[in-house]
């Protein structure tokens, strides 16, 4: 039982990273500077389960061809986003330790 909590909670997990990826791709295309920065973040998909808490594996080749395809102004504006996102939704920041 405790097996499939774990499968059930890395699922949930998974897919709200997925979601969280296209909430982020969608406001970064709603700046039209930013075409190109969501097609990037769009090729992050394949980083998914390496991204899940718990994963233990190494990310691909294409996870780290991805990540690197995406431009550094792209990755600090997603994060900028990202950041304000909780505010926005009259939600508490997170806060993560480590």
């Amino acid at each position: 039982m405790a097996g499939l909590k774990s499968v059930v909670s890395l699922s949930s997990r998974a897919t709200l990273l997925f979601i969280m990826l296209a909430v982020l791709t969608r406001a970064v295309q709603s700046q039209p500077q930013n075409q190109g920065c969501s097609a990037q973040l769009s090729n992050l998909n394949v980083c998914a389960p390496f991204v899940v808490p718990g994963a233990n594996t190494t990310p691909s080749r294409e996870c780290c061809g991805a990540l690197q395809a995406v431009d550094n102004d792209c990755i600090c504006s997603t994060l900028r986003i990202s950041a304000r996102l909780p505010s926005q939704c009259n939600i508490p920041a997170a806060t993560c330790n480590g």
